[in-house]
């Protein structure tokens, strides 16, 4: 199995119907007009802060369900709702994966970050994804009120998974969904996660931390999609990685290999871009997510 970087476009510069995420063009320092009517600013004025990346990437599988070919899938992780954030660069996300309308979307953890004043935020900014919604939980979730997390985003009909898997229908053949909590608050418990689930088709496991990916079952054909890291937040080259190994994060942003599975580690939507939280060279994304089975990929590329 293999995972490719298919293309990267901005979400401000995405073809679409819906003007949010239409061309734009510079106006002033650090802003971005767009040539549309913007619906969340009414003087359709982007600024710098409310801007990200969507990514899009084919994943070619052996051990997916031959009905599974070409399912869609979109990460949201690191939201970090707050100062940290612009309101309106997460509406904006959410707009684009329901545009994009993924087969399943999830969500990677720590949607705050030390204060309890915005979790009613959460739910009000994160609502409204279409689809069957996955969720697991990051450190900053446990640190604040995961428990209250959990209860806001069931109230929105999205599936939390704690070390829990399910099984879900989509596209006339069963997914299976593996969430295990986090890793750095000590909450992962992978053998529970895994315990009377499918061994066979399609498995795909959410962990907010990367490292998770090395406790899993090996050369199983899994695809862990994790967050945690903000794609190394503020990258000096060289030093940033160092850094990120020394404190036990080898696993940055982008696709890696461990243990025979695969794991994708998503930049982040939250911090940077004018919040107390600089970014270098790691900008805010959407990751998209379209899956193959080897035998279509290779017909295809006859």
């Amino acid at each position: 199995m293999r995972l490719r970087l298919a293309r990267r476009r901005h979400a401000a510069g995405a073809t679409s119907s819906l003007a949010i995420s239409e061309a734009v063009e510079p106006h002033g320092r650090n802003e971005l007009q767009a040539r549309g009517p913007d619906p969340f600013r009414p003087d359709r004025r982007l600024r710098w802060r409310d801007h990200f990346v969507l990514t899009e990437h084919l994943l070619q599988l052996d051990s997916i369900h031959p009905e599974h070919d070409g399912l869609r899938i979109a990460q949201l992780s690191d939201v970090h709702v707050g100062q940290a954030t612009s309101d309106v660069r997460i509406r904006r996300a959410v707009a684009a994966v329901n545009e994009a309308a993924p087969d399943l979307v999830f969500l990677t953890g720590d949607y705050v970050t030390h204060s309890p004043k915005p979790l009613p935020r959460v739910r009000q900014l994160l609502q409204g994804l279409n689809g069957p919604v996955f969720v697991v939980m990051g450190n900053h979730d446990h640190w604040v009120d995961a428990p209250y997390l959990r209860m806001s985003f069931e109230a929105l009909g999205y599936t939390v998974l704690q070390n829990e898997h399910r099984v879900v229908h989509v596209k006339g053949a069963p997914v299976t969904v593996l969430g295990i909590d986090d890793g750095l608050t000590g909450m992962a418990n992978v053998e529970a996660t895994f315990r009377g689930a499918p061994t066979t088709g399609t498995r795909l496991v959410l962990a907010h931390t990367p490292p998770t990916a090395e406790q899993l079952p090996a050369h199983a054909g899994l695809v862990q999609f994790s967050g945690h890291t903000h794609g190394g937040q503020f990258i000096v080259r060289g030093l940033t990685e160092a850094i990120f190994r020394r404190a036990g994060q080898p696993y940055i942003r982008g696709h890696y290999r461990v243990n025979g599975n695969h794991l994708y580690v998503n930049q982040g939507l939250g911090f940077g871009f004018g919040g107390p939280y600089l970014r270098r060279g790691s900008t805010p994304e959407v990751a998209f997510f379209t899956l193959r089975t080897s035998q279509a990929a290779h017909v295809g590329a006859t």
